[in-house]
């Protein structure tokens, strides 16, 4: 997808971290990729696959910047019940991921 293409294009610019990749998505779950990106012997760490809203901490170094880690979604906004583990589950299973 070149709109796809182009925003990742537009992230890993404005991340300028070396040696990092940006994948987007469009009508799939990151979830459904995750083990076969993990295959790829040259990816080494995946900060995260998620479909939430993210920042990336990192730091500038005199060699150039690193990705230290990548802050996933919002606080939790309490705790869980069984109806909504059980939707969790559900959910899970709805869009492929064997659980």
């Amino acid at each position: 997808d070149g709109v796809l293409e182009k925003v990742a294009t537009e992230y890993a610019y404005s991340i300028s971290a070396g040696h990092s990749l940006v994948i987007l998505l469009k009508d799939a779950f990151p979830i459904n990729i995750l083990p076969r990106l993990k295959d790829v012997p040259e990816i080494v760490t995946v900060y995260c696959a998620t479909a939430n809203p993210v920042e990336i901490l990192f730091v500038d170094t005199e060699q150039g910047r690193a990705i230290l880690g990548v802050a996933d979604g919002f606080k939790p906004k309490g705790i869980e019940t069984d109806d909504d583990i059980d939707e969790r589950k559900k959910f899970l299973r709805n869009i492929g991921y064997k659980f």
